[in-house]
């Protein structure tokens, strides 16, 4: 006689009865893939970030080199070195303080100290130079003269990109690339950089005077928005 076994109490389910599916699986997939799809798009986005910021570092890189250029310019600009052959503008000899002047004219500007002890950055405005230095921003005060894009018709600057000779030396402001020295324009940016220069007198007890230039350079990258400014002092030998 044969022993019962547990398959004696199965029954097949027949064609008719349906069998229930549960679903899990699909959602774990579905849920899966939108991890994924996540993960992806957040990468995505740190590529485009991470490139953005090299790009703006780049431009931000560009614009310090310019300035460091126009420092090296002013330096020459005050040396009366002998300019190169595509000078714009000539200072007709040496740079005498009597040149200096409130204006900046020719990039050369001159304040009473009273002044700079008066400066005040939160009182400062555009148009007024009562509470301002002449480097600072326009909005500032500063006496920079940014009217100077080369396609502009009312460009008072002289044109450095190509050198359009002897035109607007009578300008006021920031001093472009080489106008004086003929140094060649930088390539591939926004405006070529500039400078200014203040003069200040240097008394030591019995001694003579002797002068002190302060030089402020602004490089620009390859959008206006981008900026550098750089400061140096320069005594002269």
């Amino acid at each position: 006689m044969r022993a019962p076994s547990s398959l004696d109490n199965f029954v097949a389910p027949s064609n008719n009865q349906a069998v229930k599916q549960s679903g899990v699986a699909l959602i774990m997939v579905l849920l899966f893939l939108v991890a994924i799809t996540g993960l992806t798009v957040w990468a995505a986005r740190q590529a485009m970030l991470g490139e953005g910021m090299a790009r703006n570092q780049q431009d931000l890189e560009v614009a310090r080199q310019a300035a460091e250029s126009a420092l090296r310019d002013a330096e020459r600009d005050l040396k009366n070195v002998t300019p190169l052959a595509n000078f714009s503008c000539s200072r007709g000899g040496a740079i005498l303080p009597v040149k200096f002047n409130p204006s900046c004219q020719g990039g050369l500007c001159y304040r009473p100290d009273s002044d700079y002890g008066t400066s005040q950055w939160a009182n400062a405005t555009a148009g007024s130079t009562v509470n301002s230095e002449p480097w600072w921003p326009i909005g500032k005060g500063g006496l920079w003269n940014d009217v100077n894009d080369p396609s502009a018709s009312t460009n008072t600057k002289p044109i450095r990109v190509p050198p359009t000779g002897s035109s607007n030396c009578g300008f006021t402001g920031g001093v472009p690339l080489g106008t004086f020295t003929g140094a060649p324009a930088i390539r591939g940016v926004a405006a070529q950089p500039e400078y200014l220069i203040e003069y200040f007198r240097r008394s030591i007890p019995g001694r003579k005077e002797m002068p002190v230039y302060r030089i402020t350079a602004r490089g620009f990258g390859y959008s206006l928005r981008t900026q550098v400014v750089l400061q140096s002092i320069f005594l002269p030998e």
